[in-house]
């Protein structure tokens, strides 16, 4: 299957080595299965580097893959928003180290769109019950993120498209 990830670079081998630690998983290499998710990644990455004033020629590119899921690696799947992703996210999001020993995690994004209503969340205004049933009234994205080197190994690059500027 073809998974794309936004980037200002073109990334033909993916280092897991120098990424965030907090992210929804954990520090690893985020792709997903939407073109358009991963071409909105490529904005707003572009976006933050603007306003950090990071020197850069701000060019945006849709990196191409081809993932092969290997069966005897430890993939954790999350098919929706549930309770149990929703703690999985905040502990990530609030860690400076990897929490997990998956290789790869499959699920939703919690994208910048929704955090108002993770926050509300994090401040205590809403339950976790409440939390999940406002969550599933948005479309949410997909992301694949890859946290081992083995997991690394199940993505070949194809090719790199330029993502013009809005």
């Amino acid at each position: 299957m073809e998974v794309y990830h936004g980037s200002l670079k073109i990334v033909e081998k993916p280092n897991i080595d120098i990424l965030n630690f907090r992210t929804d998983f954990g520090k690893g290499f985020y792709t997903t299965t939407d073109l358009e998710q991963a071409r909105r990644w490529t904005r707003i990455k572009r976006e933050r580097a603007e306003k950090e004033e990071i020197p850069t020629r701000y060019s945006q590119y849709v990196n191409v893959y081809e993932y092969i899921e290997n069966s005897n690696l430890h993939i954790l799947k999350f098919h929706e928003a549930t309770e149990e992703w929703l703690d999985f996210v905040f502990e990530n999001r609030n860690s400076n180290h990897l929490l997990h020993h998956y290789d790869i995690v499959v699920g939703p994004v919690a994208n910048d769109n929704l955090y108002a209503t993770l926050r509300l969340y994090e401040r205590n205004y809403i339950s976790k019950k409440e939390t999940i049933k406002t969550l599933k009234t948005y479309k949410l994205n997909n992301q694949i993120s890859f946290h081992t080197e083995q997991a690394l190994k199940t993505i070949h690059f194809l090719k790199a498209e330029e993502v013009p500027y809005e």
